[in-house]
C-alpha cells in the first residue's frame, strides 16, 4: 500500500508515542517536540519538495517522515532519531506500505540528528531542513522568565520565523530576533550546528541555504 499522512497522522498508536515522548521532553526541560512541532515540520518538508519540483509521492513521504521523526523520543533523547527509524519501521511495516517507501521514510528520520545526521537523499534532506528551522517563541515552556537558560532565551526570542524556497537559487530561512532577549550572537551559538546542517541539506537539494536576521544576510 501507499503510505499517507492522513493515514499515518490518524494512526493512534502513533499519536501517543508523540504525546509519550514529548512529556518525557517536557520532564527534562526541553523545547515543545509535540503535534505543533511535528505538523510543522512535516507540512514544511513536503512544502519545501513541491516548491522545488519533486512529485507529490516524494513530498508525501517528507510528510510523513516529518510527523514520525521524533517519536522515538519516547525511548530516549540519545540517539533518538535511530529509535525513531525502528519504531517506524515496525509501524510502516505492520500497515503493509510499500517496502520502497518505508526504506526512504526511515532513512530520513535515522539521518535527522545533529549529532548523526546526513541529507542522504531528497527527503531526508527536506525533513532536516524543516526541523531545524523550526525556531519559535511558542515553543518555550518555561513561563519564569528569570530561570530562562540560554536555549529558552534564544527560542523566545524569535518573534517571527519563515521558510522560503527560491527555486534555482536559495531556501532562505527569515528570522525576527527581539534582541533585547538574545543577540545574533546567541543565536548562533546554539544553533550554528543546525545551520550547517541546513546548508548541507540544501546542497543536497541542488540549491543554497540563506539566513536573515532582522533584514540582514547572515549565511
Amino acid at each position: 500500500m501507499k503510505i499517507t499522512y492522513e493515514l499515518i497522522k490518524s494512526n493512534q498508536s502513533v499519536n501517543t508515542y508523540i504525546r509519550k515522548a514529548d512529556e518525557s521532553l517536557k520532564a527534562l526541560g526541553y523545547t515543545e517536540h509535540s503535534f505543533a512541532h511535528v505538523t510543522k515540520v512535516a507540512m514544511v518538508a513536503s512544502e519545501i519538495l513541491l516548491a522545488l519540483g519533486y512529485d507529490e509521492q516524494e513530498a508525501e513521504l517528507a510528510k510523513v517522515a516529518g510527523y514520525l521523526h521524533d517519536i522515538g523520543n519516547v525511548v530516549n533523547r540519545i540517539d533518538h532519531a535511530q529509535s525513531g527509524a525502528i519504531m517506524a519501521f515496525r509501524i510502516l511495516d505492520k500497515m503493509g506500505v510499500d517496502e520502497e517507501d518505508i526504506a526512504t521514510i526511515i532513512t530520513a528520520i535515522g539521518n535527522h540528528d545533529e549529532s548523526t545526521a546526513f541529507p542522504v537523499n531528497p527527503v531526508a534532506a527536506a525533513l532536516i531542513l524543516a526541523d531545524k528551522t523550526d525556531v519559535r517563541y511558542s515553543r518555550v515552556r518555561n513561563q519564569d522568565f528569570s530561570s530562562f537558560d540560554i536555549h529558552d532565551r534564544v527560542n523566545y526570542s524569535v518573534k517571527e520565523s519563515g521558510v522560503q524556497v527560491r527555486k534555482g537559487e536559495c531556501i532562505e530561512l527569515n528570522l525576527t530576533i527581539d534582541t533585547t532577549e538574545c543577540s545574533v550572537a546567541n543565536y548562533f551559538e546554539i544553533f550554528l550546528n543546525r545551520m550547517i546542517l541546513c546548508k548541507k541539506a540544501a546542497e543536497k537539494l541542488g540549491h543554497a541555504f540563506r539566513l536573515i536576521i532582522n533584514g540582514q544576510q547572515l549565511m
